[in-house]
């Protein structure tokens, strides 16, 4: 009862805190104007939206979350941890939103938080072995120091693990984001999926915080879908898209290293996302700066998807893919992600080859 209760008072706390940044952000007239190209990316490619809008999605994000962990939840390290690297995702979402900042800021920034995460003793020590019975560990080698007389210990590859899943998710889910409503609508079914996976197979009643905590999540991310379902009030802007990645890492992570069942519910943007770095990197491109052939991109301009049509399918992937996971073995959900991948390959192709086609036709009619 207290996951829906928590579910639902993080919505309608997400929702007003998200109403109040829209009038903040408009007074201020804080807007990306596609027409201006103001934005680093913008001068590469044209924006999907044609009106001036905030792009202040992670500060209803972090304060409805925060707001909440301090009313339902245990306060531990781990919460203080996440908390703190959380906010430091906020700030740089904010100076993004105004001042239009350097990808390099970004990625900084965002390292900073993960290993706010790692140092507070979060990492990834073991994973389920895929090709066979049992685990593989990563919990050798250990650096071991003392401070102040207490003995500390670091397991290297179970934390470098860690931080590189962490900063995996963040951007992945980040490149996400280019329509009305897709990241809410594939970020929230994500959270209630692990949250449901993990309150199903957790023996350890003392562990309650985590399936809280992923229903916490999910609400501040209803509040913000309200507002940006097609036709978008506000865009998540870098601050809510980072802060989804980041908690569906560190919440994956701490419900027992389920990895596996995150690589399952972001397995199109993963896909999405490996395509687009071989692409880029293949045209001499730096995978970091963006330009508009992401999946959601050829839907819209290859397939003529409409934007709703196009969050409804990132939501049903994320769904369907999710629940698969309360029934695959490892070794299944491996087969899943394989064919996910070649799926969204596929499109990518034939979106990338069309568009060629379609040039050269008119080249010829010239």
């Amino acid at each position: 009862m207290i996951n829906l209760f928590s579910l639902i008072s993080t919505s309608l706390i997400s929702a007003v805190l998200t109403w109040v940044t829209i009038k903040i952000y408009r007074h201020f007239n804080w807007l990306e104007q596609p027409a201006a190209e103001q934005h680093p990316k913008q001068k590469k490619f044209k924006s999907t939206h044609s009106q001036a809008v905030p792009r202040g999605g992670g500060i209803p994000i972090f304060f409805s979350v925060l707001i909440s962990s301090l009313i339902f939840l245990q306060i531990d390290k781990y919460l203080i941890a996440l908390l703190v690297g959380s906010l430091i995702l906020t700030v740089t979402g904010v100076l993004d939103d105004i001042l239009n900042i350097h990808p390099y800021i970004r990625i900084f920034t965002g390292v900073l938080a993960g290993l706010i995460i790692v140092g507070s003793g979060i990492g990834i020590a073991y994973l389920t072995n895929p090709f066979g019975p049992g685990v593989i560990h990563f919990n050798t080698p250990q650096l071991a120091f003392e401070i102040g007389g207490q003995l500390h210990t670091i397991w290297i590859l179970a934390d470098i693990f860690a931080l590189f899943f962490i900063l995996w998710n963040m951007n992945i889910v980040n490149w996400s984001k280019g329509v009305d409503g897709q990241l809410p609508a594939f970020v929230i079914p994500a959270f209630i999926i692990i949250a449901l996976l993990h309150n199903s197979f957790s023996a350890d009643p003392t562990e309650f915080n985590n399936t809280i905590l992923a229903f916490i999540m999910a609400g501040s991310y209803i509040g913000l879908l309200i507002f940006n379902w097609y036709p978008q009030k506000i865009m998540p802007g870098y601050g809510g898209s980072t802060l989804a990645g980041f908690f569906l890492s560190v919440l994956a992570i701490i419900s027992g290293a389920k990895v596996a069942t995150t690589l399952m519910v972001l397995a199109i943007p993963t896909a999405d996302a490996i395509f687009t770095i071989f692409r880029r990197l293949a045209k001499g491109q730096s995978p970091i700066w963006g330009d508009r052939e992401h999946l959601h991109h050829q839907l819209l301009d290859q397939l003529g998807w409409g934007r709703q049509r196009i969050s409804l399918f990132y939501a049903a992937t994320t769904i369907i893919l999710g629940m698969l996971s309360f029934y695959l073995t490892t070794t299944g959900k491996m087969i899943m992600l394989i064919l996910s991948f070649i799926f969204v390959f596929g499109i990518q192709i034939w979106a990338l080859l069309n568009k060629k086609n379609k040039i050269i036709n008119q080249q010829k009619n010239v």
